[in-house]
């Protein structure tokens, strides 16, 4: 016998992970501190993974341990950081942003689509337009992603402080 799945729609969906993610949050060792650290740091490092081309990942493991974050809260600061997809739509901004606080410029070369059949030919250029313009996206990414993790803590941690009195009286009053 088949089992039925309810299927929802995108937004529904949508709602139903973060939800997930924030009750994993709630429910992550460590005490208010610890876990709005770690949160903040996971969200506030996935603000510049699209432009370190993913290698923030092999520090993300050592800045958590090292700032004395949750582990399990900076992963679920990661993944909500993705599911909202603030990366993608600060990326126009991170630039002009970078461009003002980094304002050497660079070779003015116009960016151009460049087809696989020229990198498999050894014709790297691509990597050079990539990294001319990556700079200013890198600068101005880091520039959200302290101000997003910033916030981010503080948000977290009053959140995590009253869902904590929360369930201190409901266990309160289910004890009478």
């Amino acid at each position: 016998m088949k089992i039925k799945r309810k299927k929802y729609n995108i937004f529904h969906q949508f709602y139903r992970k973060i939800r997930l993610n924030m009750i994993k949050l709630f429910r992550s060792p460590g005490g208010a501190r610890k876990v709005s650290l770690g949160f903040a740091l996971g969200f506030g490092l996935e603000m510049i993974v699209i432009s370190t081309g993913s290698l923030v990942y092999l520090i993300f493991y050592p800045i958590v341990r090292l700032a004395g974050g949750s582990m399990p809260a900076a992963i679920i600061g990661n993944v909500i950081g993705k599911l909202t997809f603030l990366p993608l739509v600060l990326l126009p901004f991170a630039k002009k942003i970078g461009e003002m606080f980094f304002t050497k410029k660079t070779i003015d070369i116009p960016v151009e689509e460049h087809p696989w059949r020229d990198i498999m030919s050894g014709d790297f250029t691509v990597f050079k337009h990539l990294l001319q313009g990556g700079l200013h996206v890198l600068i101005g990414m880091s520039l959200f992603g302290l101000i997003l993790g910033v916030i981010s803590y503080f948000v977290v941690q009053y959140l995590y402080n009253n869902r904590k009195k929360h369930r201190l009286a409901k266990r309160a009053s289910a004890a009478v």
